[in-house]
């Protein structure tokens, strides 16, 4: 897919972030953006900024947990602009569960689900049929994760499972739209390769009252910063990508019609080549082990 200017992008968890840094970067191609976003003032800020830099831009808050609101979302779109031709379902949150998964409280499932596996489903279903009626060329974006995406970080189990399941969502979708001949292409997105600087670790913000946790956290949230200090008071050095690179990989994977938005990483690799030679030799994830010891 050729991006043009006056074509539209519409990005969810467009406020801050990667989802920000690709708004940014299709306006920065000409494209009309649409910003999705569950927190009021930071979606302000970011139209604000974007309309500075001479972008385009239409606005809305929106909760991808909850159907009605992202097929309005769609709607505000497609009656705004008349077509949207790039779709980046990226918000996500993290799940803030503790301990062991059969500690788990059942709404850190039910809320990890809802924005991260129901709110890309939801876009698709509100987005997609538009986009193949239009006959216009289009791409869909699907933020996954190497938690889960490539293999699981036990420790972040609830978020893990999501994000595998984003993966499986858009594998079947890139078959789906083929098996319909569609000028629209799908690819999922894996941040990094490193550590990134996002809201992410600061989701339980934004925390809906209907997925509130049942009981007070063990230990406090623990910010980014915070946690880079702790990591380097052990030794430990921690790398970071700017989002910046994750949003160039989008808009050359999209111009490529590139499915896996994976960056190249050595570490990635060999997760990757661990999970699938378990799988094929028939034995334990040693590739777990780690976690496993810990």
């Amino acid at each position: 897919m050729e991006l043009r200017a006056g074509q539209v992008a519409v990005v969810t968890g467009a406020a801050s972030g990667i989802g920000l840094a690709m708004a940014r970067r299709f306006a920065a191609e000409g494209l009309k953006v649409v910003l999705a976003d569950v927190e009021q003032g930071a979606l302000d800020k970011a139209a604000a900024l974007l309309r500075d830099e001479g972008a385009e831009v239409h606005a809305r808050v929106v909760d991808v947990g909850e159907r009605q609101q992202v097929l309005d979302l769609a709607e505000s779109a497609f009656e705004t602009y008349g077509a949207v031709h790039v779709l980046c379902n990226n918000a996500g949150v993290g799940s803030g569960a503790e301990g062991r998964m059969w500690e788990h409280e059942p709404n850190d499932w039910q809320w990890a689900f809802a924005v991260n596996v129901w709110g890309v489903f939801h876009g698709v279903q509100a987005f997609v049929p538009r986009m193949i009626k239009s006959g216009q060329p289009g791409h869909v974006v699907n933020t996954s994760s190497g938690d889960g995406g490539i293999a699981p970080l036990p420790t972040a189990s609830v978020y893990a499972v999501t994000k595998a399941a984003v993966v499986t969502l858009t594998e079947s979708l890139y078959a789906h739209l083929r098996a319909e001949h569609a000028r629209v292409g799908a690819s999922v997105l894996f941040p990094g390769p490193h550590m990134l600087r996002t809201g992410l670790w600061e989701s339980h913000r934004n925390r809906p009252a209907r997925y509130a946790k049942e009981r007070p956290r063990r230990t406090p949230y623990r910010s980014l910063d915070q946690w880079e200090t702790a990591m380097k008071a052990a030794g430990k050095e921690v790398a970071f990508t700017p989002v910046e690179e994750v949003a160039e990989l989008v808009v050359d994977g999209i111009r490529a019609d590139r499915f896996w938005l994976l960056p190249v990483s050595e570490r990635s690799d060999a997760q990757i080549r661990a999970r699938a030679q378990s799988m094929l030799d028939r034995v334990n994830p040693s590739y777990l082990e780690s976690f496993i010891l810990d």
